[in-house]
């Protein structure tokens, strides 16, 4: 790798630009940066001529992955294709530009996309009410329990305990805890849903709700979601329903209207923003009429023609973030459904179950799969073959996909799962493409059985070979040294 390094290329004597004189300015350095900000000392930066720093860059960005490279195959993150014509919107000058401080009167297209993204969400998902306030599916979550939290104290009672079954979204107990709350975690029954019976017997007036991911994180769709939903209202708890899968029910399911009595969206997932990285992300909230109030302010509001921030809420949570949330990932948002178009709308779950059904029957004679009923928008299989079989572990597996120029799917998730691979392809996928990861998958589970050596010291194609992982948490160093 050290012969990439921009540092293995500096030759003295030199230099990509002149910086004596700006041009713009027509002055030199030290008449436009005051001396006592000048350096005594040179920065240490290597002697580079223009050309070779532009292909040290352009190299370097080509070993990006990137979904316009290839698949992201990564199970409860719904990496689907971002359309450019988001990115356009988003970064209109109008867009851009605007200061969350300024008048409600000088921003009033902002309000307004915020507004009818805010209607839209809405009407797809069955609700009365949202805010797109939170920044993030986990600060949805938070947000989610905050509400469960002040319902339950206008009745009298924040109650002690937060319902979470054993195939939930992983950062649900995190987010419960956060908002003061003990968990009971539910096992799965041997179907891969929710005990039924089991909920029966611990859903009693100390427990304040219940977060299910539905379909959960096996991929299955919670078919007794409206008893599980009557179950909890008997007793005066709520359903929190997370939406992180909610790429495989539009257009086709409305959660308002299942049981549901709060919803959060992960805007960046279901509506298209590039979300690799950490961010950026949208959380936002849809809630039945009894949790209206106890939505954080300020709110948006249609009056007449215009648009306004509305704070006059006493039992608001209050804020949850600054100004409008992540803005630019609303206008994406806005952007994707306008272009869809309701009637459009179930055609991309309706792909995604597909796309997801035909890896499953694809790799099911490969790997194993405890749940054999059919997926909706992702699949779990497992190594625990290969491993048991063979000795080469899952970890092992995604490693040499690597070497293929596919991004690994998740692996180790859900934990009811030992040894899982969750493979989520998107609608966004062509059979072509599905085709080819496949047929990877396949020749790495012969390799598993031929060749264990190969799949078990991989990756051998990438610029850094396999790391200690365990090892890199606690001692991180990226210096660069000669």
């Amino acid at each position: 790798m050290d012969k990439h390094l921009i540092f293995k290329r500096s030759r003295g004597g030199v230099k990509g630009i002149s910086i004596n004189k700006n041009s713009y300015y027509n002055k030199s350095i030290s008449e436009i940066i005051p001396k006592e900000f000048l350096r005594t000392e040179k920065p240490g930066l290597p002697n580079v001529g223009i050309q070779d720093t532009v292909r040290h860059f352009v190299n370097l960005s080509n070993l990006n992955y990137h979904v316009d490279k290839n698949m992201y195959p990564l199970g409860s993150c719904t990496m689907k294709y971002n359309p450019k014509i988001n990115e356009r919107t988003a970064n209109l000058n109008g867009f851009t530009a605007i200061h969350p401080l300024q008048s409600e009167n000088t921003v009033q297209g902002a309000l307004e996309i915020i507004y009818e993204l805010g209607e839209m969400l809405k009407e797809i998902t069955g609700f009365d009410d949202i805010t797109l306030q939170p920044v993030a599916g986990a600060h949805g979550e938070y947000t989610g329990i905050m509400l469960i939290r002040a319902y339950q104290e206008a009745k009298g009672n924040p109650r002690k305990y937060i319902i979470i079954p054993d195939s939930a979204h992983g950062t649900n107990p995190a987010s419960s805890v956060m908002a003061g709350y003990e968990t009971i975690e539910i096992k799965s029954n041997e179907d891969g849903l929710v005990d039924i019976e089991k909920l029966k017997e611990i859903v009693n007036e100390d427990v304040a709700g219940m977060m299910i991911t539905n379909p959960n994180t096996l991929g299955l769709f919670e078919t007794n979601i409206k008893e599980i939903a009557n179950i909890l209202h008997s007793k005066g708890a709520l359903l929190y329903m997370d939406g992180a899968n909610l790429n495989a029910l539009l257009g086709i399911v409305k959660p308002g209207e299942i049981g549901a009595d709060i919803l959060h969206f992960n805007l960046h997932k279901t509506f298209s923003t590039p979300h690799g990285g950490g961010g950026p992300g949208g959380g936002a909230i849809a809630v039945k009429s009894h949790l209206s109030d106890f939505l954080p302010v300020p709110r948006i509001v249609k009056d007449g023609e215009k648009y306004k921030f509305l704070y006059d809420r006493e039992k608001s949570i209050g804020k949850i973030h600054s100004f409008y949330g992540n803005f630019l990932v609303i206008v994406r948002a806005y952007t994707y459904l306008k272009m869809i178009g309701e009637e459009h709308l179930g055609e991309i779950s309706k792909n995604a179950i597909i796309n997801a059904n035909y890896i499953k029957s694809r790799l099911e004679k490969h790997y194993n799969l405890k749940y054999k009923k059919h997926c909706m928008h992702e699949v779990v299989l497992d190594g625990n073959l290969q491993k048991s079989n063979y000795g080469v572990r899952t970890l092992d597996i995604a490693k040499r996909l690597l070497d293929y120029g596919f991004h690994a799917p998740t692996i180790y998730f859900p934990l009811i799962i030992h040894e899982a691979i969750m493979i989520e392809p998107t609608e966004t996928e062509s059979k072509e493409t599905l085709d080819e990861f496949c047929d990877v998958m396949i020749k790495i589970a012969n390799e598993a059985k031929e060749n264990t050596e190969i799949v078990k010291s991989a990756p051998h194609n990438t610029p850094v070979g396999r790391l200690n992982d365990a090892l890199a948490v606690k001692q991180l160093d990226i210096s660069y040294r000669e």
